[in-house]
């Protein structure tokens, strides 16, 4: 028992002698920064009286001059007169001196364009045959030269009968062509309708239509022997109908006849 009082009673001496140490070392710092540190004064001037204060008015001056008025302003269509810096070498041009501008003529090239060359030859492909000697490809109408073109309509007469020989004409030149395009050469005359030689397949397309009678040339054209010699053989308008069946099949001059026709249809 006694051992534990001596105990506590060591530990509670212990803490105040702690406590005293503290409060013996906080004593000294605090007046040690009283003694570095003086004390200071504020001194505060006593109010001083007011004395009025005298202002002299400010010395008149003369009054400035207004300013010049301005002139008038110029209207819209008037003209301000402007300052020269340079007479002369800056100056409007006196009446009567300026001339309006007048136009002349350009000079010439000084090279001349080239002009192409038109197209020995021309084909057209797809040709449909709208009558004897008459095609038509695309949007261009071609009227064959030398031989005079034929109708539709056409009637021949052979035997007392008469026939469509111009329907029949037409199929043959159909035939014919077979939609094989044309090689044309000389052609003339507007853009939608042209006067040509056209060939197919290397033959002449007039010569063979006048050499079958089923076209009639023009005159003086070396196509009339033609003509001739398809009238002696009475051959297509000059024969008789070769829709006739009991009569031997009609031979045509084309070398290309023994191949069978795939796009014609005969229209009658």
């Amino acid at each position: 028992m006694r051992p534990r009082l001596f105990t506590i009673a060591g530990g509670l001496a212990a803490l105040a002698l702690y406590a005293g140490i503290l409060m013996a070392g906080a004593a000294i710092i605090r007046n040690r920064d009283s003694v570095a540190t003086p004390e200071f004064v504020l001194e505060t001037p006593e109010a001083a009286v007011d004395e009025p204060i005298s202002v002299e008015p400010p010395a008149e001056t003369e009054a400035a001059p207004p300013p010049p008025e301005p002139d008038a302003a110029p209207g819209k269509g008037s003209r301000v007169a402007a300052r020269p810096v340079e007479p002369g070498l800056f100056a409007q041009p006196e009446d009567g001196i300026a001339k309006p501008l007048e136009r002349i003529a350009p000079r010439p090239p000084l090279s001349k364009p080239e002009e192409k060359e038109k197209p020995a030859s021309a084909v057209f492909p797809r040709p449909v045959a709208l009558a004897t000697g008459l095609v038509r490809s695309g949007e261009t109408t071609l009227q064959l030269k030398d031989i005079e073109p034929e109708t539709p309509e056409k009637v021949c007469e052979a035997n007392g009968r008469s026939w469509p020989c111009g329907m029949v004409a037409r199929t043959a030149f159909r035939n014919f062509l077979r939609g094989r395009a044309l090689v044309c050469e000389a052609a003339d005359g507007s853009s939608e309708t042209l006067n040509a030689r056209c060939s197919v397949g290397g033959q002449d397309v007039a010569e063979w239509l006048v050499g079958n009678g089923w076209a009639t040339p023009l005159p003086g054209t070396a196509l009339e022997a033609k003509a001739e010699a398809a009238r002696g053989a009475r051959l297509g308008f000059f024969g008789d109908d070769p829709r006739d069946l009991a009569r031997a099949p009609l031979a045509l001059d084309d070398p290309a006849a023994s191949i069978a026709p795939e796009d014609a249809a005969p229209d009658l």
